[in-house]
């Protein structure tokens, strides 16, 4: 299985578990955390949800070695599951009617950073890496990530995190703005788990009708938006010798085609 759910009392904890892949998604696992995902936001004896990954890392976004594959198969399709996997995952955590809480240690980057954005809220391991990491490969963001970063650190910041794609620590993310506590890693699950119990706790209907207020009604929009380029990108010429390149662990070059 490469997701698991537990449940600590009214609490369900979500794991990715690929700890080999830092938890990357392939289209195994993204299946089964959007199965994973509806099942804990139907049961009504889960009030609160913690996601997080298995073995030190949060989730290291797509694998690109089924991407690759994608790409080989047919460029023109390779981007489908923006829209057919990512998109309802992201859907599920926002709209999600109790609160969710993304545990985050590691490697949480790509579209592992939209999952933990897409989440209420967020317990840090003081040394986890962040990135929004897809012009690396000659993307643009996905999985809601250009109006949840945007939204949590501004447009001039969401611009300079997307365009450079530099790696950024959980205390510089903080202070631009995403919303979340900074502990040492040994305490990222136990905290988080706190914090769903203490809201497991609370008006869970209210926490309902507050997360649909707050939501943006453009998620949608923009979850669509972002898959139609993906899916352009996906026949350029620099994204697929990116993508090879770092799957051969090379410096990739862009020609800007």
């Amino acid at each position: 299985m490469t997701v698991t759910v537990s449940r600590e009392g009214a609490v369900a904890v979500v794991t990715i578990d690929r700890p080999r892949r830092r938890n990357a998604l392939d289209a195994v696992t993204k299946k089964a955390l959007r199965a994973a995902l509806v099942s804990v936001a139907e049961a009504p004896d889960v009030r609160a949800v913690v996601l997080t990954g298995a073995g030190g890392s949060f989730c290291g976004g797509q694998d690109l070695a089924e991407h690759a594959a994608a790409l080989a198969a047919d460029a023109s399709h390779a981007f489908d599951t923006v829209e057919a996997d990512y998109a309802p995952i992201v859907t599920a955590l926002a709209t999600m009617p109790k609160p969710v809480i993304a545990a985050v240690s590691g490697t949480c980057v790509g579209a592992g950073l939209a999952l933990a954005l897409a989440c209420d809220l967020r317990v840090f391991a003081d040394d986890a890496v962040l990135s929004t990491a897809f012009t690396a490969i000659g993307l643009t963001c996905d999985s809601g990530l250009s109006l949840t970063l945007t939204r949590s650190v501004g447009e001039s910041r969401a611009k300079e995190l997307l365009l450079l794609g530099s790696s950024f620590s959980p205390a510089e993310a903080v202070s631009w703005g995403v919303a979340g506590s900074v502990v040492p890693g040994s305490e990222v699950l136990s905290e988080a788990s706190s914090l769903a119990g203490r809201l497991a706790a609370g008006p869970t209907r209210a926490y309902a009708e507050t997360k649909s207020l707050v939501n943006s009604a453009l998620l949608a929009e923009v979850l669509h938006r972002e898959a139609l380029a993906q899916a352009r990108l996906g026949l350029s010429h620099d994204h697929p010798a990116a993508v090879s390149a770092f799957l051969a662990k090379e410096r990739p070059s862009f020609e800007g085609r």
